[in-house]
This record gives C-alpha cells, sequence and structure tokens, in this order.
C-alpha cells in the first residue's frame, strides 16, 4: 500500500531536536513516501545530526527567513536536491525574553517587530521564496497555536500567532489561483524546546490535558504530525485559508474561570 505523500517533494522547516514537531512530521512524510528536504537556523550541524535520524537522512539547507539573500537563493539551493516542490511546512517561530511573559504593555517595538517578523510575516516570506518550485500547484502548512483568545504570559507571541493567521488568509486567497492551498494546524501545547521558553508552560499542559474532551499528550506530536501530513497530501484538495485544530477538543470548552486564574499566577 502506498502512503498518502507518495511522489512529494517536501521542504520542512523548523527541526531542532527529535521532539520538534517538525521533525514528527519529517518522519512521518517519508514513511507516507515523500521526499524530505530541511532548512536550517543557526547550529546547522545539530540540524544535520537530527535529519540522520529520520528513517531516510535528509538534506538540509541554511534558512534565516529574515535574510532576503537566503530567500532569494533558497529556490536554487533546494533545487540542488529536488526538482520541484509539492509542499512546504512552516514551524517557525521566535520572540525576544521581553515579548513572551513579563510585562505586556512594556515590551519595545524592536522585541514586537522580532517576533512579528519571525513568526508570521515569515510565512509569506517563505512561501514566496518556494513559488519557483510550485509551479504544479501544492500545499504550504503552517503550524500554530490558537491566537483567538489572550493566553497567560503568552504576550506578543500571541499576537504574532493571531498575524500568523491573517496571513494564512491572505496567502489561501493569492495562492489559490495558483493551485497552492494554505492551512494551518493549530497545535495544543506540546513539550517542546521553543515551550520551554513560554513562562507558565507547565500550568497550561496540565490545564489541558484535565479539560480536554479527548484527552491531550503533550510528549506526544505524533497527531499533529499525522494533521499536517494529510494537509500536505492530496486529500483536502478543496480546503485553504483554514486552520485545522489539533488539541484533543480544549478549543471547544476553553479554560474555566479558576483555571484561567490558577494559570495567571
Amino acid at each position: 500500500m502506498t502512503g498518502i505523500l507518495e511522489g512529494k517533494n517536501l521542504l520542512v522547516t523548523g527541526v531542532i531536536t527529535e521532539a520538534s514537531m517538525a521533525f514528527h512530521t519529517a518522519r512521518l512524510a517519508q514513511q507516507n513516501g515523500a521526499t524530505v528536504v530541511l532548512t536550517g537556523y543557526g547550529r546547522l550541524s545539530l540540524v544535520e545530526r537530527i535529519a540522520q535520524r529520520l528513517p531516510q537522512p535528509a538534506p538540509v539547507v541554511e534558512l534565516d527567513v529574515t535574510d532576503r539573500a537566503q530567500l532569494d537563493s533558497l529556490a536554487e539551493r533546494v533545487s540542488a536536491h529536488v526538482p520541484s516542490l509539492h509542499g512546504v511546512l512552516h514551524s517557525i517561530g521566535f520572540a525576544p525574553a521581553g515579548a513572551l511573559g513579563g510585562d505586556f504593555l512594556a515590551t519595545p517595538w524592536e522585541d514586537v517587530a522580532t517576533t512579528v517578523h519571525t513568526s508570521a510575516y515569515s510565512l509569506k516570506s517563505l512561501a514566496v521564496a518556494a513559488l519557483p518550485l510550485m509551479d504544479r500547484g501544492g500545499s504550504i502548512v503552517g503550524l500554530d497555536f490558537d491566537a483567538r483568545q489572550a493566553w497567560p504570559a503568552y504576550n506578543w507571541m500571541g499576537v504574532a500567532k493571531a498575524a500568523l493567521e491573517s496571513v494564512n488568509r491572505y496567502l489561501a486567497r493569492d495562492l489559490g489561483p495558483r493551485g497552492i492551498r494554505v492551512n494551518l494546524v493549530s497545535a495544543g501545547p506540546i513539550r517542546t524546546m521553543a515551550a520551554k521558553s513560554i513562562p507558565g508552560f507547565a500550568d497550561l499542559e496540565n490545564g489541558w490535558a484535565s479539560r480536554a474532551p479527548l484527552g491531550w499528550d503533550t510528549s506526544d506530536p505524533t497527531p499533529v504530525a499525522q494533521a499536517a501530513c494529510a494537509l500536505l497530501s492530496d486529500w483536502f484538495p478543496a480546503t485553504t485559508g483554514s486552520m485545522v485544530m489539533v488539541d484533543g477538543g480544549f478549543h471547544a470548552l476553553g479554560f474555566g474561570t479558576d483555571e484561567i486564574a490558577a494559570a495567571a499566577g
């Protein structure tokens, strides 16, 4: 039986450790027949080591999504490994310490600008950079955390995620005529390296597991990876501009008043 991504070439960003949602998406994509190229930022040697732990070792190209020169040359560098792309996973986010936790009202614009540029505008930047290799259409999927409410301590990253969700809709509008679908997977909290930088994450994950109707395992990125791979496949040909919730159903209930107070400290 062939996998749902058989014959697909995918570009996967955001692999840092084996715990990352991007790593598990890349793993599952390969197991479903895809050829995967990874991007890395900063410690490329670390990403290259992690890439060797996939079912099939994957090539790694350098990408800083805030670097215009690297974005402009991305398609050429990726084409050294695959002739075209059928899908792209955006798993990128960063906020300076002042933009996560602390005083929302006191965060300087420089920190806000960095957060929004790296975490939201980068979805557009990555999509445009990949376009030369997506002349036959395809799918772009971003990983998100539901920004429809103000979370304790999430602060300007929450604002950036709200911007990401808006960018997703506008990209869907502009790339649809090219046959390219753009969607987000809104994941419940997963215990990753990025999560460790979020103040009060333990309170958030504890409240999530106890309230989600289906339960929620913060140590298992597999459900998120499965959703991402499904959206990257041809199984959602008429879905774009959407946010698929993969959170155990938590979004349908949210926090109770007591839980919000406890998470806020």
